[in-house]
């Protein structure tokens, strides 16, 4: 019964924050620092959960091969290298070094 509750909590919560969207005027939405933004905001929130599922396990600072793959994503992206191949380097580099027991 709780989990539906959360459910209809993040229903209605999910409504209200679109809601809130629609009914911001657009004068307010043609303003530089809001364009940049909204330009900006997505970019930085994903670096955030990027780097809190590589470096956490709980409460806890860790350092495995997931940041070793994400450092093998960084060095193919520094490269130029095709989205594909990112997230292939980063997928053969941390399960190789999983398998190595690291």
């Amino acid at each position: 019964m709780n989990v539906w509750i959360a459910v209809a909590v993040t229903a209605v919560g999910c409504y209200a924050v679109k809601l809130a969207g629609l009914l911001v005027p657009a004068g307010v939405l043609e303003r530089p620092l809001v364009r940049r933004l909204a330009a900006l905001l997505p970019v930085a929130l994903l670096a955030a959960l990027t780097a809190q599922q590589t470096f956490a396990d709980g409460h806890t600072l860790v350092l495995d091969a997931r940041a070793a793959g994400l450092g093998a994503a960084a060095v193919a992206l520094v490269l130029r290298a095709p989205f594909l191949l990112v997230v292939a380097a980063a997928v053969v580099v941390t399960a190789g070094m999983r398998a190595m027991g690291v």
